[in-house]
């Protein structure tokens, strides 16, 4: 890539000599130094600053530190001997004492993570050391040269250029030459404590003036009279911060910001420039010169035939200046072609410096050409160069840079060339150079004999993936040793403290690096590691161990991973549960703890929570074991919780001094003997069995969450609120044995009533008898209760979660046979394995147990109850309906429904129907417990849990003495609010797909209490969801059919579940789809009844199928697996026409022009495509936008947040209904807040946290109660 070209409209200004000049000693870049008129800020002069005498502070506000004094009365923060370092919270080490590096301060490096902290000192930010910043500076494959005119050609011209002209003709008394950028770089280093004026506000904090102005440099001899206080330089960098033109010498030569690079620790300071282009542009002279050595002329070598040409366009530019030459340069001529020949590139050189070629004809004026060549020939023209006008003011400047230039180009190359030039006669070399490579290393820092080199082990430097780590330490790897790395770290985490667990992962990469490919690390940089990660330093990895420990991941006991979106108060009750959980293992308890510690103090670090760093500071403790807890408060194992507390408040009275070790004592016993009670007490101060300890009396209950149980208590927070649910099950608060007690209930009874269709076993009716009585109580404490959370019981949380199948498995575990524990006397009879409970309809349902978002396939085989009248044939269903599972046992098993030989049917196989035998039943699998999760079982599905309290519920609530055999749809509470009646209709896709039976209708009425919307897309609301589901595609019998569903009575309460779980054909991995599904506060039904009318559904059917190929081409657009296209056809081009690495002879333009023709049609038609959605969506919407009679309220919001469909947590958001409607509550297990209605309506994108089931009730049903607790007054009133 070419150099821009400079702009030369000032290089023609003169400077007076005397101006230019001065006879002191530089320090910059060249011999000389440039004394500049006085400018409205004067620039410090190129001399050392005294050193500072031992005084006392000044006393003007600008120059004062933060905290402490700098003079020598008192330590300061900059000092290394600060009291914390030499002995107090962090002790000294051997690794850091032999690192010389002074300004830490170990209450900002302990509090790296405060930002308020932070910016009381205002840190300059990352640095780097002397061997970068060289390498910053300039290409260091490079060399940079100070170039002086030594003499000046002879010639007869009066208007030759003076020496001075020459002089001022570089660019800048402190320009260093490149010869492969054929340019300039300024550069200027000084030790001063004062600035240059900024052109703007930098984005970074300039180090502390005051404190760069005690030291004049940081290396080199006497510098440091008080002893090595750094062992480097440490530059930070402010790019294009300071205006040339105001620096002293000024840049005249047109408009160029420098680079600012400051040393933190000492008063040395360096400004610099980008390369500054060469009169002829860097790719020209790069072309020239390869063009030169690839047609080497007659008889000459590739070098010669290069060196010539230079040599001849130095003379040409010197007889221009020198000789006052005006004749024309003929280029086809026989001499001018044995020297340079003529060409594009011979061309560009010269119109650099402004020889145009023209017709000879044009400039015959001087010469007379044969007449042949008149009109016919090119010839240069030389330009201009009379002083009195300023195009030849410019030119002639123009001419003088050049010849120096060229003339340095040429001295360089000829000085560093290995081969022999002989064979070139050269001209005259009146430019000498000197190579500065050495020179400008010595003043910034970086020499060799200031900086060794190559002391890493060849292996670790070549080794490419420390690159990062070494740039972001600020340190080259040719540069390292020991010493050096610790102080970059070091360095790097005291400017910057914000960032200082990157440094610290860098740092460890580094050394890990070292051990892996085989080199051993010097122990210092061992101990480094060591003595930071005791200051709790983290790398990433270390910092998901330190969440792993507290139970967060995906094998974790709270089964979610931890993220920005996990609050403080639920890490720290995590924590809590860990070290709880720590006194299991005795053995290991003391140790696991201690980790526990160190894991919640990364995590709080990370966060920057000020909670979490309170909770770790009050409760981490010394490590006291249970029994020195007892011993401590001088009590036996066996005492009871009132007693306890009485002695520890009379311990803390009667010994103020022991309060922090008494409260550890006890927090140590409320963590072994999980003591709800104490907790509470330690951290409210009141006794929670006082019953003067109450809580916000209008407020609903929180359930404390007992292990993986928080979507049960968010299910059980649902049930509570639902008015004739729980005004059935509170009765039952305290149940005695008698109404428990199974015994009257002949076989007869059991066999005449069913739930869901099914009979139910006596042990099942004892069994969700005590769910109930278990609800009842946990609903009285919900209902009376001070405390502001509720803990269900164990029993209660195993008969939710467990079903009677697993808990038949278990037994027949436990006995060694696969019968099943009931008898004779309690089997209705021998039936085989229970089928399951369906909530969704009357007869089984697949009910998958991998997803705890309760996905379930959509019903697509179903039973023909109802023939058409013209079809005689029959329909085989792998899901019988309500009449074919007559004979069937009711449980809320897994299992699949027997057939009629009493076998399993498994999916997974399809046997041949027609080999006249059948294959033996499956032996019974035992499930595999996950230790990791609950006491009693594995982490249910949600679905699952759902249809295990529903079953319970309605089972326990049968009235044997009152019902008859015949079952009503809605005889129970439970079939009352949540179950409707829906009609499917199963129809040929086309008479093509049915040859007998050219139409085929099958139909059949059914319960439901959920409706199943897929998210799968974006861009979808919730009708957009139930329109798939009332009108869809389904595969029976290798045929594809189309399912129609309409509604023909809706319940109270519809439950709309939003089916997350999604699989990825690619991977054969399940997904869960964090879809955002659009959902207001109210949904109309009217157009999915059965009665809704004809005409409307036949036009929405039409629309909706538009809409549908309209979404699906905008998907396959930009969501297929080489989608966005227009994006890749359009980065295609792109790449094809700059990459110049391969050569691709098809990758010509006009293929680029037709993929750029692809991607502007694909463009086209996504606009187009995307248009059309959105009308086609109103035009929808506008079919039935005048039926709102059906009307359903959102009274209920389950949220699952986690990225995996396996795991996650759970919570509720349930609107304040009746009273405050425009209130809503969110049930967070233990914690219950008043949330805003936009939090629960809000657009979750981007969010792991998403709606996976919305409950409605029919407007006006008033089936919702929220609140419902013990009002006191209500008693005094009476």
């Amino acid at each position: 890539m070419s150099n821009p070209v400079p702009d030369t409209s000032d290089i023609d200004t003169p400077v007076a000599p005397s101006s230019f000049y001065s006879s002191s000693t530089s320090h910059g870049s060249s011999h000389t130094a440039y004394i500049a008129p006085i400018p409205t800020y004067l620039e410090p002069q190129l001399v050392k600053d005294d050193p500072v005498p031992e005084r006392a502070r000044p006393v003007s506000p600008i120059w004062q530190p933060p905290v402490q004094d700098w003079g020598s009365t008192g330590p300061t923060p900059w000092d290394t001997t600060d009291t914390d370092w030499a002995g107090g919270l962090w002790p000294d080490t051997s690794a850091t004492r032999k690192v010389d590096i002074d300004g830490r301060v170990t209450e900002e490096e302990r509090r790296w993570y405060d930002a308020e902290y932070r910016a009381q000192r205002a840190r300059p930010g990352p640095g780097m050391l002397p061997t970068m910043l060289i390498d910053l500076l300039h290409d260091p494959n490079h060399a940079l040269y100070s170039v002086i005119a030594q003499s000046l050609p002879n010639g007869p011209s009066s208007t030759a250029p003076s020496a001075d002209e020459v002089r001022t003709a570089i660019p800048d008394a402190n320009a260093y030459y490149c010869r492969e950028h054929n340019g300039w770089v300024l550069l200027t280093w000084r030790s001063s404590s004062v600035i240059p004026p900024l052109v703007r506000a930098l984005d970074a904090s300039l180090p502390d003036m005051y404190r760069r102005k005690l030291t004049n440099s940081c290396v080199g001899d006497g510098e440091q009279p008080f002893g090595q206080a750094n062992a480097t330089h440490h530059w930070h960098r402010y790019e294009r911060a300071v205006d040339a033109s105001k620096t002293n010498p000024p840049y005249l030569h047109g408009e160029e910001l420098l680079d600012l690079h400051m040393c933190c620790q000492c008063s040395r300071l360096c400004l610099s420039s980008q390369v500054i282009p060469g009169v002829i542009p860097a790719q020209v002279v790069e072309d020239f010169t390869r063009d030169k050595l690839a047609h080497p002329l007659p008889g000459k070598t590739p070098k010669a035939s290069m060196l010539l040409g230079w040599d001849t366009v130095l003379t040409i530019i010197e007889k221009r200046l020198w000789h006052d030459e005006k004749r024309i340069l003929p280029v086809t001529r026989p001499r001018f072609q044995s020297k340079l020949g003529w060409n594009s590139t011979v061309k560009a050189v010269f119109d650099a410096i402004e020889f145009k070629a023209e017709p000879l004809a044009i400039t015959s004026n001087t010469s007379s050409p044969p007449p042949s060549a008149v009109g016919e020939e090119l010839a240069l023209q030389p330009p201009t160069i009379d002083v009195t006008t300023p195009e030849g003011r410019r030119n002639r400047a123009k001419l003088v840079r050049a010849w120096i230039e060229v003339g340095a180009w040429l001295a360089i190359y000829r000085s560093s060339s290995k081969e022999s030039t002989s064979a070139s006669t050269p001209v005259v070399m009146n430019v000498i150079v000197t190579g500065e490579r050495e020179m400008i290393q010595t003043a910034l820092g970086a020499h060799v004999s200031q900086i060794p080199r190559g002391l890493l082990p060849p292996v670790v430097a070549r080794h490419q993936a420390l690159e990062d780590s070494w740039r972001a330490l600020g340190i080259t790897p040719s540069s390292y040793s020991w010493e050096l790395l610790a102080f970059a770290y070091l360095a790097q985490v005291r400017c910057d403290p914000a960032n200082t667990m990157v440094y610290f992962t860098h740092l460890f990469k580094i050394v890990q690096t070292m051990v892996d490919l085989g080199e051993t690390p010097p122990s210092e940089l061992q101990t480094l590691l060591m003595d930071e990660q005791t200051r709790h330093r983290y790398t990433p990895e270390m910092l998901r161990q330190a969440a792993g420990l507290l139970g967060f991941g995906k094998n974790g006991d709270v089964g979610m991973e931890l993220d920005s979106d996990i609050d403080d108060s639920f890490i720290l009750e995590a924590w809590r549960s860990a070290r709880r959980r720590a006194w299991r293992d005795p053995t290991h308890a003391v140790e696991t703890r201690h980790n526990l510690n160190e894991a919640l103090k990364l995590i709080a670090d990370d966060r920057a929570s000020s909670v979490l760093q309170k909770a770790w500071e009050e409760e981490k403790g010394t490590g006291m074991s249970p029994d020195s807890a007892y011993s401590t408060l001088e009590v036996p194992k066996e005492v009871d919780k009132t007693m306890l507390i009485a002695v520890f408040l009379m311990r803390v009275e009667d010994q103020p001094s022991q309060t922090e070790r008494m409260r550890e004592a006890l927090n140590v016993i409320a963590e072994v003997t999980d003591s709800a009670r104490l907790r509470q007490f330690l951290e409210t101060g009141s006794d929670p069995g006082d019953q003067s300890h109450t809580a916000t009396q209008d407020m609903p209950r929180g359930l404390n969450q007992l292990g993986n149980t928080c979507y049960l208590n968010s299910l059980l927070q649902y049930f509570y609120t639902i008015k004739d649910l729980r005004d059935a099950i509170t009765p039952l608060a305290n149940a005695d044995a008698k109404l428990l007690d199974d015994s009257k209930v002949t076989d007869d009874d059991l066999k005449r009533h069913r739930v869901g269709g099914r009979m139910v076993t006596r042990r099942e009716i004892q069994r969700s008898k005590k769910f109930v009585n278990q609800l009842a109580d946990l609903y009285w404490n919900l209902e009376y209760c001070d405390v502001p959370a509720v803990t269900p019981t164990i029993d209660l949380a195993k008969l939710a979660l467990v079903t009677s199948q697993d808990e038949e498995e278990d037994d027949q575990d436990r006995t060694g046979t696969d019968e099943s524990n009931d008898t004779d006397a309690t089997l209705v009879d021998d039936a085989p394995t229970h089928p399951p409970y369906d909530r969704s309809s009357g007869s089984p349902a697949q009910s998958p147990t991998e997803s705890v978002l309760g996905k379930r396939p959509r019903d697509t085989m179903m039973d023909v109850d109802k023939l058409h009248p013209q079809e005689n044939s029959t329909v085989e269903s792998t899901r019988p309906s309500t009449s074919d599972a007559q004979e069937n046992v009711a449980s809320s098993s897994k299992l699949k429904p027997p057939d009629a030989s009493g076998d399993i049917e498994m999916r997974e196989e399809e046997h041949d129907t027609h080999s006249g035998s059948k294959a033996p039943p499956l032996p019974m699998r035992k499930r595999q417990m996950d230790d990791s999760v609950m006491m009693f079982g594995r982490q249910h599905d949600v679905s699952e849990c759902m249809d295990n309290c529903m079953f319970q519920i309605e089972t326990a609530l049968l009235d044997f003495q009152e019902m008859t055999g015949a079952e009503d749809d809605k005889t129970s509470v439970v079939k009352r609010l949540f179950y409707g009646k829906k009609r499917q209709r199963l129809t040929d896709i086309s008479p093509s797909d049915n040859p007998r039976h050219q139409s085929s209708i099958h139909e059949k009425e059914d319960l439901f209490s959920h409706l199943h919307v897929n998210v799968s897309d974006e861009g979808i609301d919730l009708y957009d969801g139930l329109n798939r589901y009332f009108d869809d595609v389904v595969e029976l019998a290798g045929q594809k059919k189309r399912m129609e569903v309409s509604l023909v009575d809706l319940p109270p309460l519809l439950q709309i579940q939003l089916q997350r779980v999604q699989f990825d054909r690619e991977t054969q991995q399940a997904y869960k789809s964090q879809a955002y599904v659009k959902f207001g506060e109210t949904i109309y039904m009217d157009r999915f009844l059965d009665s809704a009318d004809i005409t409307k559904k036949a036009e929405a059917k039409t629309t909706q199928a538009a809409l549908t190929g309209c979404r699906e081409r905008i998907q396959r657009l930009t969501q297929d697996k080489y989608a966005p296209f227009d994006v890749a056809l359009g980065s295609t081009a792109e790449f094809l026409s700059q990459q110049t690495q391969v050569d691709l002879p098809e990758a010509d333009e006009a293929l680029c022009a037709t993929l750029l023709g692809e991607r502007d049609l694909v463009t086209a038609q996504l606009e187009k495509e995307r248009n059309d959605a959105v009308r086609l969506k109103g035009d929808l919407e506008d079919v039935w936008k005048d039926d709102t009679k059906v009307a359903y309220e959102l009274t209920s919001v389950f949220i699952h947040r986690g990225s995996s469909p396996s795991w996650g947590h759970y919570f509720l958001y349930s609107r304040y209904l009746p009273d405050k409607p425009d209130m809503w509550f969110k049930y967070n297990d233990s914690d219950v807040s008043v949330v805003s209605k936009d939090e629960v309506l809000a657009d979750t994108s981007g969010s792991t946290a998403n709606p996976y089931m919305l409950v409605f009730a029919r407007k006006g049903c008033e089936a919702i109660q929220t609140v419902h607790r013990f009002d006191p007054e209500s008693l005094q009133d009476g």
